[in-house]
């Protein structure tokens, strides 16, 4: 992912999205450009939620994924606005095998996430997911923030960003190493 993201800025792409809510690698990919801006689903999630109401939910496959997402959660600054992780008993590969199952368990999830936990805005948290937000959130009646939607727009404000001279500031934790010493990583070589 690293290689892609080096090769993507080097061929003068504008952003980079990685592609799941984990957010594998963003500080990393951060750290190897110097130009090209770089988000992934989790933030770009939680970030434009936020803004969006008061509290939110997010909606996962399985349970074994709400550790590492809590940790984000934590991380970007958002453990107040969080009213629950709702658990939908799919793995990633079960979301689009049948769509009508899986917008029967969002929409139930969401529905209960709303009544009983008190969230005014639900997440999709994960990338699988997609395809579902509209529906869902007009049935619910509030926003329903998408994981594939809400990086690709978050790409695109932090772009605008850039041309007013505001990236990844390069000062302490997104500081890259020196030019020389990604030169010598193998991993960092020529994206094949």
């Amino acid at each position: 992912m690293l290689r892609t993201v080096r090769w993507a800025e080097q061929q003068g792409y504008d952003a980079a999205v990685i592609g799941c809510f984990y957010d594998p690698g963003l500080r990393a990919a951060r750290e190897l450009t110097q130009r090209m801006v770089v988000t992934a689903p989790a933030e770009a999630c939680l970030r434009i939620a936020a803004t969006l109401g008061e509290s939110m939910a997010i909606l996962v496959g399985r349970q074994k994924w709400i550790p590492e997402m809590k940790e984000n959660v934590h991380k970007y600054g958002y453990k107040e606005k969080l009213a629950a992780f709702k658990v939908l008993n799919m793995g990633v590969h079960d979301f689009q095998t049948c769509p009508s199952e899986t917008k029967r368990r969002i929409l139930e999830a969401a529905r209960e996430a709303v009544e009983r936990d008190g969230a005014d805005v639900i997440v999709l948290g994960c990338t699988a997911e997609f395809g579902f937000y509209q529906e869902i959130q007009q049935e619910i009646g509030v926003p329903v923030v998408d994981a594939v939607v809400a990086p690709v727009k978050f790409a695109e404000f932090l772009v605008k960003l850039r041309q007013l001279g505001w990236g990844h500031s390069k000062r302490m934790g997104y500081e890259g190493p020196p030019e020389s010493e990604l030169n010598s990583w193998a991993i960092l070589g020529p994206c094949r």
